[in-house]
């Protein structure tokens, strides 16, 4: 019998979604996409089930693909298929952890990986404050929960830095002021890490004036051969926030590679043109290795042990 795969999914036809889909198909497993806004959790006497339109998901394995906007209600359901016992490549925890600035880069501190230096203000009058923590400005000021770089702006002065933080908080957002890396300036470097090994790496250049140089903004990518040290801080960043697949994005500064953000559920297309990799294929690889240390026979029951040889050999003799 096949093994059976979900992947929690809002747009089936998306890049990275269709990618995924087609190699574990080719790869031997059973495929669904399901919207996770539209699975029903219960939980009963018999632990916790996960329903879709009315039926139980039996599944060996979930790939959640959670956008950032649907963290919240995503992120029970990806625990909830957890407390089931299947496979689950990222665990919500990893996701909750990555999606919150704040939390990761406290996190990735304590572990000793190098991150820019960032402030959290909990007011607009502590803005000054802040900016000559990180160096003064210009400096970057963004929200503790982003995704294709929206929510974050380069303030080149003191007061559009005050102005942007004092918007953030009438919206009740948690803003970050962050040290601006200049050498570093509208690019930065992809690292694709899946089971703690950099298998594609990029980099990303901003168009025009641009600073931020997401994909999704239209940015240039270029094949890149990565220095073992940055791919040594990628694998690092991702195995510190729990995940198994991660989109790792680095700062090349004058001090050495920083970790800017790392991303849960990272996009396909860009990595998989500019590196000529195939990542999706990665993943399914990645996922068929757990699957067969799962199904692998726990043989150690039958060995005997050196007391029971000498007992039967005992007994034979009598």
């Amino acid at each position: 019998m096949e093994p059976r795969l979900v992947i929690l999914s809002r747009g089936p036809e998306l890049y990275s979604t269709k990618r995924m889909f087609e190699e574990a198909e080719a790869a031997g497993w059973s495929v669904q996409i399901l919207d996770p806004l539209k699975l029903t959790t219960v939980v009963d006497n018999n632990g916790v089930k996960v329903f879709n339109k009315g039926w139980p998901v039996d599944c060996d394995a979930v790939i959640p693909r959670i956008g950032n906007s649907i963290t919240g209600r995503g992120v029970p359901i990806v625990k909830a298929f957890e407390r089931m016992g299947v496979i689950v490549l990222n665990e919500g925890d990893g996701i909750s952890s990555s999606r919150d600035k704040l939390m990761a880069c406290q996190m990735m501190n304590e572990r000793g990986i190098p991150v820019p230096i960032t402030a959290n203000v909990g007011t607009w009058q502590d803005t000054r404050r802040a900016i000559s923590r990180v160096g003064g400005t210009p400096c970057v000021v963004k929200v503790t929960e982003g995704t294709h770089g929206s929510g974050v702006f380069l303030a080149h002065t003191e007061q559009q830095a005050r102005q942007l933080v004092y918007q953030m908080l009438e919206r009740n957002m948690r803003p970050l002021v962050q040290e601006y890396i200049e050498e570093s300036h509208g690019q930065d470097v992809r690292a694709f890490v899946v089971g703690g090994k950099v298998v594609a790496a990029m980099r990303r250049k901003a168009r025009g004036g641009e600073f931020r140089s997401n994909f999704h903004l239209g940015a240039k990518v270029e094949k890149l051969e990565i220095p073992d040290k940055h791919s040594e801080i990628a694998c690092k960043a991702a195995e510190t926030m729990g995940l198994d697949i991660a989109g790792v994005d680095l700062l090349e500064s004058s001090r050495g590679a920083l970790v800017l953000e790392v991303n849960s559920s990272p996009g396909l297309e860009g990595i998989e043109a500019a590196s000529g990799v195939n990542v999706a294929s990665k993943i399914i690889q990645h996922l068929n290795r757990i699957w067969e240390q799962k199904m692998a026979p726990d043989d150690s029951s039958e060995v005997p042990t050196e007391q029971e040889v000498n007992d039967e050999g005992t007994s034979e003799a009598y």
